[in-house]
């Protein structure tokens, strides 16, 4: 663990500055102060452009010099980039990273030394892109909220920012987004860390009627409704209820998967091998021909979104990659469809693929398949079966056939999709940032614990039986193995709540250190260590080590609510009181 600092912004704060690091699709947005007093949901998203495209957000993409250390690119720029690399044959000592952001996705070994691959298969260490691509959001922000200022320029003590990550999410990889983030230059103590589900309900809460048919904004109080997060790379799905103040409760611990829209260019990808004859055509055209695979799979992005079962899809064919399948197969691909298992529902004219329908749609199955049958477990839940309202958001959430899909799979629940459902997340971090205190509620989708030991008694083989027992230095049998429970899965708990102190005490007299692993299982009433996984400890250094010995109490608190694991320790015997952050990179 780590000692926290002064967390609480200066009053002094001008604005509010989010950035929403998607795994398909990144920007940023930010509002003022005075302007979000007068309306909240006014705020300014950067509009990003590339060959044809305007949005706004820019594609995850990061062109990183052979170095390893300076960011070339980003989104847009460094997709173009690439490819010009590519076609001169210049790109093999470039690092080009796309998509990279579920390799944080529940990897149980994240470590601050951890690597990822490149396009290519070369490496990285993560902490070195995340960083390099948060610190160019945050210095393009920094450029156009300097333009709507007078005089001097803004300090950096006058932003709040806000970094996004999905609410499924575990503490090692929040921790390793705020340390990339401190690193790209972000005062920790200026930094809040949003969940995604959460910063989607929030602008979804303050839309106007008008802009979005059954706007939040319209629910009454005691109104229960199902955030649908679909993005690039992760569906987070929680369930919020209109608190009387107008605050936000969660109702369900948040859960989902890794269902996103990139699962779709998946299928997309194994389709086009597919009616080639499964012998890596697809890999040699991305080896050889990575300009031509960029515009292959841009294409693909802004097309899937209108795929519907009703009507035939042309996508659009490189030149080259046409070539590649007659020079490796040595047969023309109007050949090799005429022969496949989908002779019925594809052609090829020129250089577009014409699939039929139901044939585009297909490519969706996995991940709609399991949207849905998750959403149906959630509302079987007993304090989930009177929720009767969908808000679907995310950049995957914009998909015709996804809409459809949930409409028809839950046709007695009323599903609203506002009209920039892609960015509901990155504005509504922005809301966020402005009153954390929004989410008044939220529920643990963990329980956490401690490893603990304490002196054999005969009660122990009632509670533990199965606890280990062995005699300790100072000839005192001692129980092992065994956790003491600080909070419990499903538990509701609210902004800066302190859960009950539990006491320990050193287990010898000239003992320097106090140190405790911090244990968490989905499991509610977990009994043993091996019914866990650590995820960090806590340590506290005793001061004047032998004072009161092993009867020297500290208090140990765990404080929930926020969206980050914090524990408050208390030396009875000094007062000293320190409040650390959890250290899950080791």
């Amino acid at each position: 663990m780590y000692e926290l600092r002064n967390e609480r912004v200066t009053m002094g704060t001008l604005l509010v500055a989010s950035i929403d690091f998607g795994t398909t699709f990144s920007g940023w947005a930010f509002s003022f102060k005075h302007e979000f007093e007068r309306d909240p949901g006014k705020v300014y998203a950067k509009q990003w452009t590339g060959s044809q495209i305007v949005s706004l957000k820019a594609p995850t993409c990061a062109l990183i010099r052979p170095c390893g250390a300076v960011l070339e690119h980003f989104g847009y720029e460094a997709e173009s980039r690439y490819s010009d690399l590519a076609l001169e044959k210049l790109h093999g000592d470039w690092f080009y990273f796309k998509r990279f952001k579920m390799m944080l996705f529940n990897k149980m070994d994240l470590h601050r030394d951890t690597e990822i691959e490149d396009a290519m298969g070369k490496k990285l260490p993560a902490r070195i892109v995340f960083s390099l691509c948060i610190k160019y959001l945050k210095d393009d922000a920094m450029k156009t909220i300097n333009t709507r200022l007078t005089g001097d320029e803004i300090r950096e003590n006058d932003i709040r920012w806000v970094l996004t990550v999905p609410a499924i999410w575990n503490d090692a990889a929040k921790q390793f987004m705020r340390e990339a983030a401190e690193e790209a230059k972000i005062d920790g103590r200026n930094l809040l860390i949003a969940l995604e589900p959460e910063s989607a309900s929030l602008y979804c809460h303050h839309l106007p009627s008008e802009v979005s048919a059954g706007s939040v904004s319209t629910f009454q109080p005691g109104t229960k409704y199902m955030i649908l997060d679909a993005g690039g790379g992760t569906v987070d799905i929680t369930v919020h209820q209109v608190a009387h103040n107008g605050g936000l409760v969660e109702l369900h611990k948040a859960s989902g998967g890794a269902w996103g829209g990139t699962k779709v260019d998946e299928a997309y990808e194994k389709f086009l091998e597919e009616i080639t004859g499964n012998n890596g055509v697809m890999t040699r055209f991305k080896e050889d021909n990575m300009e031509n695979y960029v515009d292959l799979m841009r294409d693909f992005e802004v097309k899937k979104r209108e795929i519907n079962p009703t009507a035939q899809c042309n996508f659009r064919l490189p030149s080259s990659l046409i070539e590649m399948i007659r020079d490796l197969t040595k047969k023309p691909l109007k050949d090799l469809i005429a022969t496949s298992r989908y002779k019925d529902k594809l052609t090829i004219l020129g250089d577009k693929l014409r699939l039929a329908g139901e044939l585009a749609t297909s490519l969706f199955d996995l991940p709609i398949q399991s949207i849905i049958a998750h959403v149906t477990s959630l509302l079987e839940k007993p304090n989930v079966t009177d929720c009767h309202i969908i808000v679907m958001v995310g950049g995957f959430s914009e998909a015709a056939i996804l809409q459809s899909r949930v409409k028809e799979a839950f046709p007695h629940v009323k599903v609203i999709t506002p009209s920039d459902a892609g960015v509901a997340v990155l504005k509504g971090a922005v809301i966020f940032g402005h009153n954390p205190g929004a989410i008044a509620q939220r529920v643990l989708k963990l329980s956490y614990g401690q490893e603990a030991t304490h002196p054999f008694t005969e009660d122990c083989l009632k509670k533990h039986p199965k606890a280990d027992r062995e005699r300790d230095d100072n000839g005192i049998v001692r129980c092992f193995n065994v956790v003491d429970i600080h909070a419990r899965a499903g538990q509701a708990v609210t902004e800066g709540q302190l859960q009950s102190e539990q006491v320990y005490t050193p287990l010898y007299d000239d003992q320097h250190e106090m140190e405790s692993a911090v244990l968490t299982s989905p499991l509610e009433d977990p009994q043993y260590v091996t019914d866990c996984t650590e995820i960090g400890k806590w340590t506290f250094p005793i001061k004047d080590a032998g004072k009161k010995g092993k009867e020297r109490e500290f208090g140990v608190s765990f404080m929930f609510g926020g969206t980050e694991v914090k524990v408050k320790i208390v030396d009875k015997a000094t007062g000293e009181i320190k409040e650390l952050r959890l250290n899950c990179l080791g």
